[in-house]
């Protein structure tokens, strides 16, 4: 280090390094003993000094390489190539971007927020090809809304390890491509999958099917349910009409009994006294429900299963009619968990953390956003730069 100059009223302390070196090995070929062409002032924004910005300063040096002919700028130890912040900076960004929006770590350092994503997205990357996913075996797929106007991310989970393997935009059967061609380049083949677990997408279905046909497909339990909860209150809308009473009543006929309230506990009573449609709706709903509770392996599921089908087909609920006739198509899938035990239940518990990432952030501007942080909260990478004042600490 040549100097230090502390300059207060710019609130930033600069350092001025140097290299004298009039010779060096070529950064390009790796040629040995080649002159150096010149010299470029270089600038990289460093760790805080107590309250102070720090800034390193440079003339790097460029190498004229006689064996390749190329003039290439030598490399510097405390930056990545192309950076304008030092590798310990670069660390920091990257730990606090994992709890901060990134607008807010921008703001405390005082730069714009797309030299933050450059940093995001650059580590998030190189950690994802050091990842080895020869040990995938089953996989969790469920999709999270990007953007208004029904634009969607896909997710692709390791249901052993709980992390996320691979995130693309879209949610059609082509995703399945896309994470085959991750999956074989991070060291894993499609013809080890044994098991996929997934909503009743037939584009998903479709997908699974061409990506890896050997693998069986397991129907998550809460997307079963959550097609009940949408017949019932598809029936209790048509009956408001004619009966008022049901008004308010919605939250109550979609909850889990021992989470009504009073106001619930109240209407619902009321409710199961009464011979409305939306009775018998709720009747089929909690009986589904509680076979996914009761139930604890295909031998006991499949005739309560058969029996919920043959209630539903007979109930003259168009609704539900209709649902019988969905779950009746997809019948293998959904015992198929029984059989598994696979459910989409921590896929479902990164959508909320990653939803909650982009409320703080008010929305991403771009799915590439959204992508990279979704890795950094929920891949479990393990090359990450260690965050700076940790690394030390170990060390010490």
């Amino acid at each position: 280090m040549d100097s230090v100059s502390f300059r207060p009223e710019e609130g930033a302390i600069h350092f001025e390094v140097s290299c004298k070196a009039k010779r060096l090995a070529c950064p390009a070929c790796g040629a040995a003993d080649q002159p150096v062409h010149d010299r470029v002032a270089r600038s990289w924004q460093h760790l805080h000094f107590f309250q102070f910005k720090a800034f390193i300063h440079c003339q790097v040096p460029r190498v004229a390489c006689t064996q390749c002919g190329k003039a290439t700028q030598a490399p510097v130890p405390w930056a990545a190539k192309g950076s304008g912040f030092s590798v310990l900076l670069e660390a920091f960004v990257v730990m606090m971007c994992a709890s901060l929006p990134v607008a807010h770590v921008a703001k405390l350092l005082g730069v714009s927020d797309d030299r933050i994503w450059r940093v995001v997205r650059r580590h998030v990357d190189q950690a994802r090809r050091q990842e080895d996913y020869s040990c995938v075996r089953r996989v969790g797929v469920d999709e999270t809304a990007s953007r208004r106007g029904h634009r969607y991310v896909t997710l692709f989970h390791d249901l052993d390890e709980r992390r996320l393997l691979f995130a693309t935009p879209g949610r059609n059967r082509s995703v399945f491509r896309d994470f085959v061609a991750d999956l074989q380049a991070q060291g894993g083949q499609p013809g080890q999958l044994t098991d996929w677990c997934m909503d009743l997408s037939s584009a998903f279905q479709a997908g699974a099917r061409d990506s890896a046909p050997q693998a069986k497909v397991s129907f998550d339990p809460y997307h079963v349910v959550a097609l009940s909860h949408r017949a019932l209150d598809q029936v209790r809308r048509a009956e408001v009409k004619l009966e008022p009473s049901l008004r308010h009543s919605r939250w109550g006929t979609l909850k889990a009994p021992q989470n009504w309230n009073l106001d619930q506990l109240t209407t619902m009573h009321w409710l199961q006294r009464s011979t409305l449609k939306t009775t018998r709706a709720w009747r089929l709903k909690e009986a589904l429900r509680r076979i996914y509770e009761t139930a604890c392996d295909r031998t006991t599921a499949e005739p309560l299963l058969r029996r919920w089908l043959s209630w539903a087909r007979r109930c003259r609920l168009t609704p539900f009619k209709k649902l019988a006739a969905t779950v009746k198509a997809h019948l293998e899938g959904i015992l198929h968990h029984f059989d598994s035990g696979l459910s989409n239940g921590q896929v479902e518990a990164f959508n909320a953390q990653i939803q909650a990432a982009k409320a703080r952030a008010k929305g991403y501007r771009t799915d590439t956003n959204l992508i990279a942080i979704s890795y950094l909260l929920c891949a479990k990478l393990k090359h990450l730069p260690k965050h700076p004042w940790l690394a030390a600490a170990e060390r010490a």
